[in-house]
């Protein structure tokens, strides 16, 4: 072991702080993981609203569940508990993501963040430009502008992963990061353009919530429960509110402290990304796809593939993502406001480009709140999936193209050999010095 190495080696029941590049590498292969059992469960939905268990599927998604307190009463359909609460839950780990990336992370100053700052804010306008061209005569599809603006970074990771070393890590690093920034623009996003009618009492208790988790934070409160607690409060209140519920994860999680207690532990937030990371990426999104991506293929005509709705939401994923993320990287790079990630070159980041149109989870859930008619959201479903599985699929075959395969060990050795009989012959032939 090198003495560098045995320094950075923690001892007993130490913590050892690590690089920015070490956890974000970790988060890419949770999140690459979690995009194949994300693809599987997709699959499965389509499978099961497609057959015999088309009536199976579709019973346990409408089942009631009531949840009541004294007079206080939530009741939905089990599809919309996935959708308002275990979501909360994801919107939680964005949150603390996003909180992360930007005071210690890739988007903790304008020289990391500049070139996904400008792919991402490409990433969102082309492809609702796209959308709107199709739907900007109809009052009521024009709602669904926002859904193919969104980058699934499981699906995404998932995809790159497959190709191995190949591709350079800081093009992961930055596919992730454009992906981050997507997801904050999602937020603000149902925040401003899918809020129902407002009730003020609701929204009051909400804000008492809000203030209480900050309060927590200024008093420097490592324990993460005493957050939790608060939040589910801060849901339910947010949930009565008319604002989407799922916005409340995103308030806790940004309350949550970054600071270590002391140099030896992880900081709360780091343990509760941690701990959640699993459940999110293995459970909650593929609990989602499955209820959510069951497209109806029963009398799909192909007249139905060009109606609007499905027809921008997969060309906007698709030639939308692909040409704003591309385009502005290119000008920020131009214009000297930006660099390129090291190691990469414009074919590459154009392969990624292409991987920034597998919209799946987030466009699915935007989607939901964009309309509630079915018929609608079969459309939406069945966009999301062509846009995504061509994007996809285009972006996995330009990057195996354009990315050198990373040498084996095997290959490794046997340059080094033949470079040491090179030196040997060169040394020979020079005679005795």
């Amino acid at each position: 072991m090198t003495e560098s190495a045995q320094a950075r080696k923690p001892g007993p029941g130490r913590y050892a702080p690590r690089s920015i590049r070490e956890r974000a590498m970790d988060f890419i292969h949770m999140e690459a993981s979690g995009g194949i059992v994300l693809m599987f469960m997709a699959l499965l939905a389509l499978i099961a609203n497609n057959s015999l268990l088309s009536s199976g599927y579709t019973g346990i998604l409408d089942t009631t569940v009531k949840v009541q307190f004294g007079d206080f009463i939530i009741q939905k359909p089990f599809l919309l508990w996935i959708n308002d609460g275990l979501m909360a839950i994801f919107f939680f780990l964005v949150g603390l993501e996003i909180k992360r990336e930007v005071l210690d992370g890739e988007l903790s100053s304008m020289d990391k963040a500049s070139l996904p700052l400008f792919a991402a804010v490409g990433g969102i306008v082309a492809p609702a430009l796209v959308y709107l061209a199709f739907n900007y005569s109809n009052p009521v599809t024009i709602d669904g502008w926002a859904i193919p603006a969104a980058t699934d970074i499981a699906f995404a990771l998932g995809i790159i992963a497959l190709l191995g070393p190949r591709v350079p890590a800081s093009l992961k690093i930055f596919l992730l990061a454009v992906a981050i920034i997507d997801d904050l623009a999602a937020i603000i996003i149902i925040a401003l353009f899918y809020t129902e009618n407002l009730s003020l009492i609701a929204l009051s208790w909400a804000a008492i919530g809000t203030v209480a988790l900050f309060a927590l934070n200024r008093m420097r409160v490592m324990r993460i429960l005493p957050y939790a607690l608060i939040g589910v409060f801060v849901w339910a209140a947010v949930l009565k509110s008319g604002v989407h519920a799922t916005l409340a994860g995103v308030i806790t999680a940004l309350a949550i402290p970054l600071a270590r207690p002391d140099p030896e532990t992880p900081s709360p937030l780091s343990r509760a990304e941690h701990g959640l990371h699993i459940w999110v990426a293995f459970l909650i999104l593929p609990l989602f796809a499955f209820a959510n991506a069951g497209v109806s293929l029963g009398g799909l005509s192909f007249a139905d593939l060009l109606s609007p709705i499905p027809l921008g939401i997969a060309l906007g994923l698709f030639f939308g993502k692909q040409i704003g993320v591309f385009l502005l990287s290119y000008l920020a790079v131009k214009l000297k406001l930006a660099k390129l990630p090291e190691g990469a070159n414009w074919p590459m980041v154009y392969g990624v480009a292409c991987l920034t149109g597998v919209g799946f989870t987030m466009s699915l859930f935007i989607g939901t709140l964009a309309f509630d008619d079915p018929e609608l959201l079969n459309g939406v479903r069945l966009g999301v999936l062509m846009g995504s599985i061509a994007s996809g699929l285009l972006g996995f075959f330009l990057l195996r193209m354009f990315c050198k395969a990373a040498p084996t060990d095997d290959d490794t050795i046997i340059d080094a050999v033949e470079d040491l009989s090179e030196d040997v012959k060169a040394s020979s032939s020079r005679g005795p010095a």
